[in-house]
């Protein structure tokens, strides 16, 4: 059974993804701050058995247990007021969280989707 990790789990694009994903049967590990999205775009998903989620920041170090897969990287405040009110987080979670992303996909050998 193919593993995913979705980082921005939460946010609206990611947490479609998760449903999406676990309706084809995937096992899926949700990383997300809450810093813009919210635990209520995550109810469906957290009904599901092959779905773990974990509240967690990109911008410090990524370890998941296990293969995966995919790591699809959503994780971003994404509106011009979070620009305004979170500019460094932004852009720590623009620069710095792609960065780990990219090397936990390297460390297990993962395809990559930003």
């Amino acid at each position: 059974m193919p593993r995913a990790l979705v980082t921005g789990g939460a946010g609206f694009v990611g947490s479609h993804l998760c449903e999406r994903l676990l309706a084809e049967g995937w096992d899926v590990v949700c990383f997300d701050s809450f810093l813009t999205g919210g635990a209520n775009n995550l109810e469906e998903a957290l009904q599901h058995e092959r779905f773990r989620f974990e509240r967690y920041d990109v911008t410090n170090y990524l370890h998941v247990d296990g293969d995966i897969d995919w790591i699809l990287h959503f994780a971003s405040p994404a509106s011009p007021r979070d620009y305004l009110d979170h500019p460094i987080h932004t852009l720590k979670v623009g620069a710095i969280g792609t960065m780990r992303a990219l090397g936990l996909a390297k460390a297990k050998s993962a395809g990559f989707f930003l």
